[in-house]
């Protein structure tokens, strides 16, 4: 028997863009994701994360999402399997959750409940919500976990212990797997290298359905996959194609990935030329002209008002810049770079703090840290 899901996530339901609420665009494109779900029939609906864009969704984002859910969860009698993800509220969107389960809605913001698979028509479901590597380190009372490979890495080993290795498995989770390419979009996990997760944890699963990166190319695994979000919410995901997952799996765990495509209202895209040639009939004619765009102009003079000549003809510029600024921009920045590698350790270490804390960086401290420094200098030279 096979078993039929589609695979979605980062609906980011009130995602503001350059000012602009995306509500009306993400209504616009799950009508289009209803209707697939009512042509495919799926056995079930995954929801990979970040349902919302933040803890605090605005009203019209609530209401969204529960008319969406009603339409494919009652209506159409499909089953939802969701989690929260990291721009979500576990405690929010868990409120409910003991009685969704009655009509075959499973979504899960606690991590205490993704030991114990959800079964649908003989596949395992383990929903695994988005988690902070010290929520973890808690919950287990293991002091060895300070990554968030560390702590997906003693998720999956519990899950493991107790799984039914002969049933085809899927994990749904909410990650930055290693290697994956990240856009301006999604919120940065940790600093450093942390918040990084090695594919090698997701061994034991047939799949596994993650959200978090935005493009459905974000990685490429024979097993392993992000959906990718509904629409484009940055400019560097301008050129990313977006699409749903639909997987088919037997009982063995056989898989078999389709994509299926939803057409937005409004494209967001990058057009660049002079003033003149953006205005030019002959030019805009074949332009979508409603959708969301970054122009970059490549005139070299000074231009009057070359903002309200643009809307006039494109009336949803999001951002408007000149080539020269952003090359002397580039150059800033690499100049800053070299100038902050010639700057000692201490001389870092000090503008961080004072970034990050409102508290004066002593000179009782300063000399604290230079100890410090000194001390893992040692340490390295005896390595």
């Amino acid at each position: 028997m096979r078993v039929k899901i589609i695979h979605t996530a980062d609906w980011h339901l009130g995602k503001l863009v350059h000012g602009i609420y995306m509500t009306e665009q993400q209504e616009a494109v799950l009508e289009q994701f209803i209707e697939l779900v009512a042509e495919e029939k799926p056995d079930a609906v995954i929801i990979a994360g970040d349902l919302y864009d933040r803890s605090v969704p605005p009203v019209e984002a609530v209401q969204l999402l529960e008319k969406v859910l009603f339409r494919i969860n009652v209506e159409l009698k499909t089953p939802v399997l969701a989690i929260s993800g990291n721009h979500d509220s576990a405690e929010r969107l868990a409120f409910g959750s003991s009685w969704y389960r009655h009509s075959g809605f499973y979504l899960n913001g606690k991590l205490s409940d993704c030991f114990e698979p959800i079964r649908i028509d003989g596949v395992h479901f383990y929903l695994v919500p988005y988690a902070e590597p010290g929520v973890v380190r808690e919950v287990f009372q293991d002091p060895g976990i300070h990554s968030h490979h560390d702590a997906m890495s003693r998720v999956t080993w519990e899950i493991e212990k107790t799984m039914d290795a002969d049933a085809a498995n899927i994990l749904v989770g909410h990650a930055f797997v290693t290697g994956g390419k990240t856009t301006d979009s999604e919120r940065i996990l940790s600093v450093g290298g942390s918040g990084s997760v090695d594919s090698d944890c997701f061994s034991p699963f047939a799949y596994t359905a993650l959200g978090h990166l935005h493009s459905p190319d974000a990685i490429r695994h024979e097993t392993l996959r992000y959906s990718g979000s509904l629409l484009k919410y940055s400019f560097s995901e301008a050129k990313q194609r977006k699409s749903i997952s639909i997987i088919e799996i037997d009982a063995s765990g056989q898989l078999t990935i389709n994509e299926k495509s939803l057409i937005p209202r409004q494209d967001m895209r990058e057009i660049s030329g002079y003033i003149d040639e953006l205005l030019d009939p002959a030019f805009y004619t074949n332009q979508k002209l409603d959708d969301f765009l970054k122009v970059t102009l490549l005139d070299e003079g000074a231009l009057i008002d070359p903002i309200n000549k643009l809307r006039a003809v494109y009336p949803n510029i999001l951002h408007l810049e000149r080539k020269i600024e952003s090359v002397d921009l580039k150059k800033r920045q690499a100049l800053r770079s070299i100038q902050s590698e010639r700057k000692t350790e201490l001389d870092l270490f000090s503008e961080f703090y004072k970034e990050m804390t409102t508290s004066e960086f002593t000179e009782q401290k300063r000399e604290l840290m230079e100890e410090v420094i000194d001390s893992v200098r040692k340490e390295v030279l005896l390595v």
